[in-house]
């Protein structure tokens, strides 16, 4: 709802909504009413019904975010080049049990990009412990426990999203990431010792390993690069995605 409520007063952005997506039933009303996230979130977007976009009828701001639910994606256009041209969707509607059903109306609405957002679950790594149930890594308070018999793997910590499930904002991140960081220092001398403490001795030997590293100065570089490429755009920045781009940028290579 707090993020909900923040979209609605991004700056030169009017929130578009439409009428016909609050038609709702007996058993929708029900559902919002006794779950009070959800009500302030349709309060939220009660209150954007009142603004002058909705239904994309007026508005003033030079920008616009329009919101379609009930609505089930059925398939991605692309043109004789091959990129995104197109998104054709079902318009769908309550079906008096708390779900949706599809109604055979076909919307097509041209657009040039398409992105997938549509949860979150956690991915295994090799030799990690993993909670296939949960999409989690097994741990208490970070500290990555063994799959078998629930003992500590000495050295291995978790955090974020990956330790907890998809839940939580920022602020829960950062106190999560301080727990976590906590037994890691708290840990370290049990399971590692370096054989030369000095931070001189990292870049020495990510180097000797053939690892691509940077440093602050390095990610400075790169943001002053990313700035550069949006301006001609009128864009905040544009990011650089590859991963070795974004080193060599860094790096000055």
């Amino acid at each position: 709802p707090l993020e909900l409520r923040e979209l609605g007063e991004l700056r030169d952005v009017d929130m578009v909504v439409y009428d016909e997506d609050f038609d709702y039933d007996e058993a929708s009303r029900t559902a919002i009413e006794s779950n009070k996230q959800v009500k302030v979130i349709d309060r939220v977007l009660q209150e954007w019904r009142t603004r002058p976009g909705v239904n994309n009828a007026g508005g003033t701001a030079s920008r616009r975010l329009h919101l379609h639910f009930w609505a089930r994606p059925v398939e991605v256009k692309v043109d004789d080049r091959g990129h995104v041209s197109g998104f054709v969707y079902e318009r769908t509607r309550p079906d008096g049990q708390g779900g949706v059903a599809g109604t055979g109306e076909f919307r097509e609405v041209p657009v040039q990009a398409v992105y997938r957002a549509v949860g979150y679950f956690g991915s295994p790594l090799p030799e990690v412990p993993f909670d296939e149930r949960h999409g989690v890594i097994p741990n208490h308070e970070g500290q990555v426990l063994r799959a078998d018999s629930n003992e500590r793997a000495p050295g291995l910590y978790a955090t974020g999203w990956i330790k907890r499930g998809p839940v939580g904002l920022i602020g829960h991140t950062k106190s999560d990431a301080m727990e976590t960081v906590r037994h890691l220092i708290n840990d370290q001398g049990s399971w590692w010792q370096p054989e030369d403490p000095s931070e001189a001795a990292i870049p020495a030997l990510l180097a000797e390993r053939g690892v691509a590293w940077t440093d602050l100065e390095g990610w400075h570089r790169l943001d002053q690069h990313e700035i550069g490429l949006g301006e001609p755009e009128g864009r905040a920045r544009i990011k650089v995605v590859p991963r070795d781009e974004m080193v060599a940028i860094s790096r000055g290579e």
